[in-house]
């Protein structure tokens, strides 16, 4: 076999990074992650507002942190929560704050959506036990 055919067979059997299953980390039983602001029922005026995330019984740390008990935010926009044995997708309804932001301005088109808030760890994979909120529906205007 040419050294270019190994090499692309070699590459193509290697899982894709941005869905690896992994053992998701421990959590503790008592964490939880909750909306500051929104709350469930609000309405925007304008499309752009801030999201304050909450989290108690762990710590808010950056990606790639290898402390336990701590992780990073995920909000999941109009969607479902993903595999909780795989990395959270990075895409436009699941916004990653892996610099360990606790507060961020979104802007949403008008209309009803959902949003929810999903713990990921140091790998951006959700936390065993999940740590995550309650899906809220707001309205934008």
């Amino acid at each position: 076999m040419r050294p270019s055919l190994l090499l692309a067979a070699v590459l193509a059997a290697l899982p894709y990074a941005g869905s690896q299953a992994a053992d998701p980390s421990p959590a503790p039983e008592n964490a939880q992650v909750y909306f500051i602001w929104p709350h469930d029922g609000t309405v925007v005026n304008g499309g752009k507002f801030w999201v304050r995330m909450g989290l108690r019984n762990m710590g808010v740390a950056p990606k790639g942190t290898a402390v336990p008990n701590t992780g990073h935010h995920h909000l999941l926009i109009d969607t479902d929560p993903p595999p909780m044995t795989e990395q959270i997708p990075n895409d436009r309804n699941h916004l990653h704050f892996g610099a360990g932001e606790t507060e961020a301005r979104i802007e949403l088109p008008p209309g009803k959506h959902t949003l929810q808030l999903l713990l990921g760890d140091k790998d951006h994979v959700p936390f065993k036990p999940p740590v995550m909120s309650k899906k809220i529906t707001i309205t934008v205007r």
